[in-house]
């Protein structure tokens, strides 16, 4: 059972604070890991949209694109420049929609699955919702979508860069719908030692086409953390109509905590 949105605290500042080094750390051991990420399922070649998160554009998930492709996988960057959040796709989130109308066209009316960083898989879901006939699956990573606003670190920046957008009524409705999950299978992958957003508002409720995986990493890091990537690669790998949850058998047990919240 999900936890309930106003009962969530804040990320502990140690986190915060480390977040920086760790993620820096994160990038020194990047050629270390590729034997592990080499064990990472080939895809069937279907078109993935990866979305960046709050702040950031499509050069922060060039390391993701560039795995996802090496796997086999159409990969595409969403190209709406920086993630400023719902004025980056539109007021009704247009932009987003008719940019993964493109992609579904492009490839012969494939459907496209979604990964999305922070920020960016809140808006993957909301999208895969908007457009479920579209949306293979979704791939969350750190995403604060069960929460409210004001239990991340960010939200003081995104209130600011937002304007009075936070203040309207579209803004109250859409975030109140956002722990929500799209009918089509969605996975969040979540980190307990995330510094910018606390886990616990990236946890799907349990449902048949729902899944959470923990790994150790920080939040600025989900993006090329090798056990993340790989998660990712598994993911995407399930056969469009035989999606099953993330196993933790074998080598698996010792790098991803059992599902248990």
């Amino acid at each position: 059972m999900a936890v309930m949105s106003m009962d969530l605290p804040k990320p502990e500042r140690r986190w915060l604070f480390l977040e920086p080094s760790r993620t820096v750390a994160e990038l020194a051991i990047w050629p270390l890991t590729q034997q592990l990420l080499q064990r990472a399922p080939m895809g069937d070649g279907h078109p993935v949209m990866v979305l960046p998160g709050f702040m950031a554009g499509d050069s922060s998930t060039g390391f993701m694109r560039r795995f996802l492709t090496s796997r086999g996988y159409e990969t595409r960057p969403w190209e709406l420049g920086r993630n400023l959040g719902p004025s980056s796709i539109g007021r009704e989130g247009e932009l987003l929609a008719r940019r993964l109308e493109d992609i579904y066209r492009d490839h012969g009316k494939e459907k496209v699955s979604l990964v999305g960083w922070s920020l960016g898989g809140v808006l993957a879901r909301e999208v895969a919702k908007q457009l479920p006939d579209m949306v293979r699956q979704v791939v969350t990573l750190g995403s604060p979508f069960a929460g409210v606003p004001e239990t991340s670190h960010a939200w003081p920046l995104f209130k600011l860069m937002s304007g009075n957008e936070t203040k309207t009524q579209d803004f109250t409705d859409l975030v109140a719908q956002l722990a929500v999950a799209p009918s089509v299978p969605t996975t969040s992958i979540y980190t307990k030692t995330d510094g910018v957003v606390h886990w616990s508002s990236s946890i799907n409720e349990e449902e048949p086409h729902t899944d959470n995986i923990e790994v150790r990493t920080a939040h600025c890091a989900l993006g090329f953390n090798a056990p993340t990537l790989y998660a990712v690669a598994d993911r995407l790998a399930q056969p469009e109509d035989e999606w099953r949850p993330f196993h933790r058998e074998g080598w698996r047990a010792f790098v991803y905590p059992s599902s248990g919240h």
